[in-house]
């Protein structure tokens, strides 16, 4: 059975909906990419090189993040309130990387799941001849299989379906792209509708609520962003160009504005609102001042994060 990705955090109607579409859009977007970028169908020469290149790009990142977070959440937990912090360095930095489940920096395991689908897809796609409908297959087999929560199997099962989902929506290229154009405002009807079940009705089992309205949240949302009126390019390529930036950091910006803000008073009843928008902010605005003004100064930590 699925983990209930809100758990961890709470478990509210609007926690609820969000949490059974955000991710799986993601890795639809990161297998969408993929395809265009030719990295699904890199030929076996180019294994070792595509490796390495995810690798620099994906796990040194998460790697850096992940010492920071757990040495960080220690130092923290001194002085202030801290989510789920490590018992201790050798404990927090095993959960980081083995005990998955129990990660101190469970922020991170995007990085860690997409390294793992990005690098397994060329060889499974040789395997069945670059057919795609035996690899989806597999990812949804996978998707219904009990994983354990260490080296992030649980999340590679989980969310290997949804970047299978990219792969196809990007081999099917125009016609794809004309279809949603279509069908766009049944389509985001049908998902706000699924997403306002899902936060009504708790009971709904997480395999379900997570791959149905996961799978109709992509081609919805991504027609909903190529409408000119319900977007804005300039919006959109600012976030682009830092949204790596936002990922690594705004759980960090978060945390530190929640616990300054608790020193002063709860988040609870209406405080929550003012909480919202003050955290919200922080973990937008915060990476990319933090980008701009201190990593523009380093060139190493700025192309990482590009």
């Amino acid at each position: 059975p699925r983990q209930d990705p809100a758990i961890a955090h709470g478990s509210g109607p609007v926690r609820r909906a969000i949490s059974a579409f955000h991710m799986p859009l993601f890795f639809y977007l990161s297998g969408y990419v993929t395809w265009l970028t030719g990295q699904a169908k890199a030929p076996p020469a180019a294994w070792p090189d595509l490796v390495r290149r995810r690798a620099k790009r994906l796990l040194i990142p998460f790697a850096a993040m992940g010492l920071l977070i757990v040495f960080g959440k220690i130092g923290a937990a001194m002085v202030m309130h801290v989510d789920n912090p490590p018992a201790g360095a050798v404990s927090g930095l095993g959960d980081l990387v083995w005990h998955t489940g129990s990660s101190p920096a469970g922020s991170l395991w995007y990085l860690a799941t997409l390294f793992a689908l990005s690098i397994a897809t060329p060889p499974l796609l040789t395997l069945f001849r670059g057919r795609l409908a035996p690899l989806l297959a597999l990812f949804l087999l996978l998707y219904w299989l009990p994983a354990p929560q260490d080296f992030y199997a649980d999340r590679i099962a989980t969310y290997a379906i949804f970047f299978g989902l990219g792969l196809a929506a990007a081999a099917a290229g125009p016609r794809w792209l004309a279809g949603i154009d279509r069908a766009r405002w049944p389509l985001l009807a049908l998902f706000l509708a699924l997403a306002i079940a899902v936060a009504a009705l708790p009971a709904w089992p997480v395999s379900t609520r997570l791959l149905l309205v996961g799978a109709v949240s992509m081609p919805a949302l991504h027609a909903a962003l190529r409408h000119p009126r319900l977007s804005s390019e300039r919006l959109l390529t600012t976030l682009g160009r830092y949204s790596l930036m936002i990922y690594l950091f705004n759980t960090i910006f978060i945390g530190l504005a929640k616990g300054l803000m608790l020193h002063v008073e709860s988040w609870n009843g209406p405080h929550f609102l003012i909480f919202a928008w003050v955290l919200t902010a922080a973990g937008v605005l915060g990476p990319l001042a933090l980008k701009r003004y201190g990593f523009r100064a380093v060139p190493a930590l700025d192309r990482m994060t590009d």
